[in-house]
Formats: C-alpha cells, sequence, structure tokens
C-alpha cells in the first residue's frame, strides 16, 4: 500500500506543471494491453518499441532474452524505459506462462493460415502483442502458444516491416478503438497510486534523504 501522507509529501518537490502532467498520463495509461519481444537482436529496436508503449498508453513491456541480453539503449528510448514498466524473462515459456496466468490470450504479430488483418482485430480482449526476431520472426513455441496471429495488411512490394515499425502501427491502432470503447481500461485507483510514487522516485534528487527525513519528523 501507498503511503498517502508520504506520497503528498513528495508531491511539494514537484512543479505544478510535472503533477499535471503525472496525472494526464495517468489517465491514459493501460494494461489491458501489453507488448512482448523475443530475442531482439538489435537493440535499438527494442528501445524503439519501448518509446512507443510510453507514446500510446502502454504501461508494460516483457523482454525475452533467451540469446540476447543487453542494455536498454537509452537515448533511442529517450527516457521512456522510466515511465514504462519492463519485465525481463529468461525463457519464452516463463514469459507466456506469466501473461496467461494475468488473463492476457497470446497475440503473434505474424502473417499466419488463420491470421487477423488490424482493422478487424478485437480490442475487448486482454492482449499481450509479440514481436520476434529480426530475421527469424517469433520462435515456434509463441507460434503453437498464440491464441490469435495479427498482421498488418500490405501492398507494396516488400512483405515486412521492422519490429519497432509495426509495433508503433499496431499499438497506435488498437489503443485507439480502445479508448472508442466502455470497457474499463484503464490503471486501478492502486497502480496509479503506485505509478505517481515510483514516478515520483525517479524524478525527485535526494529520494532516500528526503524519505528518512519526512519519517523522521513523525
Amino acid at each position: 500500500m501507498v503511503d498517502l501522507k508520504l506520497l503528498e509529501h513528495l508531491e511539494t518537490y514537484l512543479t505544478e506543471n510535472r503533477k499535471e502532467r503525472f496525472e494526464k498520463v495517468l489517465c491514459q495509461r493501460t494494461k489491458h494491453f501489453t507488448v512482448a519481444t523475443e530475442d531482439v537482436y538489435q537493440l535499438h529496436n527494442t528501445s524503439a518499441v519501448i518509446r512507443s508503449c510510453d507514446v500510446f498508453g502502454i504501461q508494460e513491456v516483457n523482454i525475452v532474452e533467451e540469446r540476447n541480453s543487453k542494455r536498454i539503449d537509452r537515448e533511442i528510448a529517450m527516457g521512456a524505459q522510466k515511465w514504462v514498466d519492463l519485465n525481463r524473462y529468461q525463457t519464452v515459456e516463463d514469459c507466456i506462462s506469466n501473461l496467461k496466468e494475468k488473463g492476457y490470450q497470446i497475440v503473434a504479430t505474424t502473417p499466419h493460415t488463420n491470421d487477423c488483418e488490424l482493422h478487424a482485430f478485437d480490442v475487448t480482449k486482454k492482449s499481450c502483442f509479440f514481436f520476434g526476431r529480426e530475421i527469424d520472426g517469433l520462435s515456434q513455441e509463441v507460434l503453437g502458444a498464440a491464441d490469435c496471429y495479427l498482421k498488418i495488411p500490405m501492398v507494396g512490394f516488400t512483405e515486412s516491416l521492422n519490429i519497432s515499425v509495426s509495433a508503433a502501427i499496431i499499438l497506435q491502432h488498437v489503443t485507439t478503438k480502445l479508448r472508442q470503447t466502455n470497457i474499463n481500461w484503464q490503471l486501478t485507483e492502486q497502480e496509479m497510486l503506485e505509478k505517481r510514487l515510483d514516478w515520483i522516485t525517479k524524478t525527485i534528487k535526494s529520494y532516500d534523504e528526503i524519505v528518512a527525513r519526512f519519517y523522521n519528523k513523525q
């Protein structure tokens, strides 16, 4: 549980513009959708996907690193890793299992015999969009565990898009449609409080000293 008195105290260290910004962004955040990347080799691709998640209000990103384990490219992510929660997994099996326990359907973003075109995707279902390796695409494990297969319609000579571009197109479309529905897609009140505290922690300098002084005065 978040200590509301501490939260209120910490917010006195923020400018009014920063507080308003936090509130405005939090109101648009969602865990109804999430994203998973599977062993993406190029670091800038994962970083760009995280940036797109922040831009379109996706709060959690799941990163599977069975083969490739690298630090997030801070320059490309442009600070987005501060505002988006990163869940890291060493195996795709653990990632899928955890997502299913949370109630997500697994959406493989790849052309398939029984695929669904983006415009027809049902946004009311809690979903995790999986994006695979640059050359090989998604593993057979993800394809086998997928509840549905999603593709972006293409009419040119090129038959594929960079994963960061694909992620941006898909997320912009599904989040726009989601906000037009009546389903409860926003974070819970408790989740918003937790994020407010988390973001303040990453914003205020000398955070630990301020908290220590606060509790010493109690």
